[in-house]
């Protein structure tokens, strides 16, 4: 079968989440990705929890699909092998911060000359240009800069961390596009490569959906605002007879949600009568709402009396619950592995839908070094006795579990 990127190899040089998660999902398209981890020690995202007897269900998540190569380049040997596995490849992905893949002595100018139809992405927190692209970074820093994180927590309080790396994985996400399109232009344009410049904190202000035109404007102050949105009523996380609902209604909506609580005097209440004056009295909407909610027998009911009145709402499920919800699993959300050490357990799936062209998904990440005889002596033709050379001498590097 034909795959959506059959046949692209990608050498992988990324750590950790935004450019594996990149890479995770060229491998789940059906390219060949190579992960390359330097020695001695890899990616330090195996050291990442939960780890147990070496293993890291962080970097199996990762890093399924890939195949794994653990190699020194500060050897002339190690080096020398690359450049000949860059030669060939159609895509490189890397996320040292920025600098670091030059002074491996890859840089694009290297790797351009190398292989002119090669495909390079560079990741990093703030790109490779700018007042801030020497310093180190990562999602949660970006985050701050881009004026995200003094969007999120109370507003008399400071302000608060999300509990997941959004930031890193849509830059992957982002990293994907770009260089999705880069292949097709390659396509149209005489096998010509480029060189591709993505950063976190670029995904991140995009991200912005209305503050940074609403600043722009001289419009009310973007700001923090708890449970509720600053600029939209009713918007946001309401107390429920179990827990916490979420509940949006933009303009249209407002009339759907009064009739779904049976209180259709509402629609034209002047405390109600539009957006302002909702959001001028959002204390005493609020108090409404949730006693209404608080009435109904449990939060199912509720739930189901606002869907039928095609209000937007949801309920604030746990992890453990979101994992649990029939939709996430009859639609293959949820990603269940099996592993021989770490046991059976759950990981988020690939979340790009194709109606033909996607392989099985992978089950599996590399060990460190797993597949330095396969892809070496596939890809550039090394034999058995060189490759024992270069193992012996440190240039490949393999985990003493594959012995």
């Amino acid at each position: 079968m034909q795959h959506i990127l059959g046949g692209i190899v990608v050498v992988d040089f990324s750590q950790i989440v935004a450019g594996p998660a990149c890479t995770r999902l060229m491998a789940e398209l059906g390219a060949e990705v190579i992960k390359v981890e330097l020695a001695p020690a890899g990616d330090p995202s195996r050291l990442l929890p939960t780890a147990r007897d070496g293993y890291s269900a962080y970097f199996i998540q990762h890093n399924q699909g890939k195949k794994g190569i653990c190699i020194d380049p500060r050897q002339p040997a190690g080096l020398e092998l690359l450049k000949a596995l860059i030669a060939k490849a159609d895509v490189l992905v890397e996320n040292f911060s920025p600098g670091a893949i030059e002074r491996l002595g890859l840089g694009w100018e290297v790797v351009h000359a190398l292989n002119p139809k090669l495909i390079m992405c560079s990741i990093s927190a703030f790109g490779q240009t700018g007042p801030l692209s020497a310093l180190p970074g990562y999602d949660f820093i970006a985050q701050a800069y881009a004026g995200v994180t003094s969007m999120i927590g109370e507003p008399d309080a400071p302000p608060a961390l999300v509990g997941l790396v959004m930031g890193d994985v849509g830059t992957g996400i982002t990293a994907l596009a770009a260089i999705n399109g880069a292949l097709f232009w390659r396509e149209r344009n005489d096998r010509q490569g480029q060189f591709l410049d993505i950063s976190l904190l670029d995904y991140y202000f995009f991200c912005h959906e209305m503050n940074v035109e609403v600043a722009s404007l001289g419009g009310p102050e973007p700001t923090r605002n708890g449970s509720h949105h600053y600029n939209a009523a009713p918007l946001g996380i309401f107390r429920a007879p179990q827990g916490f609902v979420v509940i949006v209604t933009l303009e249209h909506q407002w009339p759907k949600i009064c009739l779904a609580m049976a209180r259709p005097e509402l629609i034209r209440d002047p405390r109600f009568a539009d957006m302002q004056a909702r959001l001028d009295n959002i204390v005493a909407l609020t108090s409404i709402i949730e006693n209404w909610l608080q009435a109904q027998p449990d939060t199912k009911t509720a739930l189901s009396k606002l869907e039928a009145a095609r209000v937007p709402v949801a309920p604030v499920l746990t992890v453990a619950e979101a994992m649990r919800h029939p939709h996430l699993l009859e639609r293959g959300t949820v990603r269940a592995l099996d592993h021989p050490v770490l046991g059976r357990f759950q990981v988020p799936a690939n979340p790009l839908r194709f109606s033909a062209g996607l392989p099985p998904p992978p089950s599996t990440a590399p060990m460190l070094g797993e597949h330095n005889r396969e892809v070496l002596s596939d890809h550039i033709g090394m034999t058995s006795e060189q490759l024992t050379v270069l193992e012996q001498a440190g240039v490949l590097v393999t985990d003493d579990r594959l012995a």
